[in-house]
């Protein structure tokens, strides 16, 4: 099977936040051998959870990318907006984890957290519904 560019980097980008999702469960059993109560701080756990969940969500984009009737242009255009968030949510927790000044990003937001959050939502809402009709446009009408 022959991949379009747009596949290649996507699965590129799977690939890359898995490896991540890795690196960053050796932090989390790090902290899990040192710390007396054998845990790893809240946020380094949900930055390693995180990683290896959008990593298998990026993979899905993938298949979605591929099988879209979009350009490559649009699908590359909405998965990246979706890539974008993943990293950028993954990025955050392992700031606040690094940090360990919360356990809950929300109790004490920072300015522009509501902005951020809702550019979030529409990001990958909008950005997955654009794979998805391109998707049903090509394989099911």
């Amino acid at each position: 099977m022959v991949l379009g560019m747009d596949t290649k980097i996507v699965l590129l980008a799977a690939g890359l936040i898995f490896l991540l999702a890795l690196l960053l469960g050796v932090w989390k059993y790090r902290q899990m051998a040192t710390s007396p109560e054998h845990t790893a701080h809240p946020y380094v756990d949900i930055a390693h959870r995180t990683a290896l969940l959008y990593s298998f969500a990026t993979l899905l984009l993938a298949a979605f990318v591929t099988l879209s009737g979009w350009p490559w242009s649009v699908n590359l255009a909405a998965a990246g907006v979706m890539i974008f968030f993943f990293v950028a949510a993954i990025g955050t927790y392992v700031h606040h984890g690094r940090r360990r000044d919360t356990d809950n990003q929300f109790r004490h937001p920072v300015r522009g957290t509501s902005t951020f959050m809702a550019s979030l939502v529409v990001g990958e809402i909008g950005g997955f519904a654009v794979l998805l009709v391109g998707f049903v446009r090509a394989q099911l009408l």
